[in-house]
């Protein structure tokens, strides 16, 4: 672990990004008294891949799910989506 000054740091920051990013970790320090670390972030754990169709056949709808309900369908067709057409 490496302990720098702040104005060390200002200096040369892109000196020690480089060796944070190698993984090391760094002391900042203030007349010699530490008060922060700069390190490199944790990796980020990445979720497996899920395949398609894991449930296929383990779920059974009723016929009737299929169905439109009528009051929505009334009123999805009498909105004003569908406008009369007229000719003119």
């Amino acid at each position: 672990m490496t302990t720098i000054n702040i104005n060390e740091a200002k200096t040369h920051l892109s000196r020690y990004a480089k060796r944070v990013k190698a993984g090391e970790t760094i002391t900042l320090c203030d007349r010699n008294k530490p008060f922060a670390e700069i390190r490199p972030l944790p990796k980020k754990a990445t979720a497996p891949k899920r395949t398609l169709g894991q449930l296929k056949g383990k779920i059974q709808f009723n016929d009737s799910f299929w169905n439109a309900d009528s009051q929505i369908s009334n009123d999805f067709e009498a909105s004003s989506l569908f406008p009369e057409v007229t000719d003119s």
